[in-house]
């Protein structure tokens, strides 16, 4: 399946959480934190988003990172997406 956002949507494809801790800590599943790095797998065309003028910044490769309890989750068999709106994304990652 291809997800084709519209407006100012980014659709993002989460890192896995950190199994370790730096001290070597095996976490379980409930104590994993949520990440907030993901990769850019798809960018709407921006345009006019409510009054007003939205050209996108970020494109398909990106490294970003994204508010933590932003978006809707999106499951397509085993991989998760998560679609945002392009101001939920903080920075990219360089």
């Amino acid at each position: 399946m291809k997800l084709k956002p519209l407006f100012d949507k980014v659709v993002l494809k989460m890192t896995e959480a950190e199994e370790t801790t730096k001290s070597g800590i095996i976490l379980t599943s409930s104590a994993k934190e949520k990440p907030q790095i993901a990769q850019v797998i798809a960018v709407g065309p921006g345009g006019m988003v409510d009054g007003k003028e939205v050209k996108m910044v970020v494109k398909a490769g990106d490294k970003v990172v994204a508010s933590k309890y932003s978006g809707t989750e999106f499951k397509d068999g085993d991989e998760e997406y998560l679609i945002v709106k392009q101001s939920d994304i903080l920075a990219i990652v360089e």
